[in-house]
C-alpha cells in the first residue's frame, strides 16, 4: 500500500487509496492567523472559522517550497473575514482578480484556491472581494 498522495514511481496502489483522491481532508483552523503547511496542498480544505478577522500565509520558498501548480484551497467560515497574503510580502507575491490585487479578502462561505504559478509567485482564484 502506498503511504498516501502525492505518491511516488514505484507505489502500488489500492482501491481505498484511488478512492481517497475524490474526497477533501479538512484542515480546520480556528485561529486568527495560520499559515500554510505542505500537508495543506492537493485535496485539502482549510476552513478558517473565527468571529475577528483572520490571516491566511503562504510562506516564501525559503520556507517551505510548494511545487509549481501546487493549489490550496481556503474557505471563509467563520463571522470574522479572512486575508490572504504572504508571510514575507517583499519576497512572495501574492495577486488575484478581486478589488486589490494583492491580500485578497474572503467574506464568510466564500472559498478560494491559491495556486503556485513561479518562485514566490502564487495566484488566487475565487471568491475574493
Amino acid at each position: 500500500m502506498a503511504a498516501g498522495f502525492p505518491y511516488s514511481t514505484g507505489d502500488v496502489l489500492t482501491a481505498v487509496d484511488m478512492n481517497s483522491l475524490v474526497a477533501f481532508t479538512i484542515n480546520a483552523q480556528t485561529g486568527t492567523t495560520y499559515t500554510a503547511a505542505s500537508t495543506d496542498q492537493y485535496q485539502v480544505l482549510v476552513t478558517m472559522s473565527n468571529a475577528a478577522t483572520n490571516t491566511f500565509y503562504i510562506p516564501t520558498d525559503a520556507t517551505y517550497a510548494f511545487g509549481i501548480g501546487t493549489a490550496i484551497t481556503v474557505s471563509q467560515e467563520g463571522v470574522g473575514v479572512t486575508t490572504i497574503t504572504a508571510t514575507t510580502p517583499a519576497t512572495t507575491t501574492i495577486a488575484s482578480a478581486g478589488a486589490t490585487s494583492t491580500s485578497p479578502v474572503l467574506a464568510r462561505y466564500k472559498t478560494a484556491v491559491c495556486v503556485k504559478l513561479a518562485a514566490n509567485s502564487w495566484r488566487i482564484y475565487g471568491g475574493v472581494a
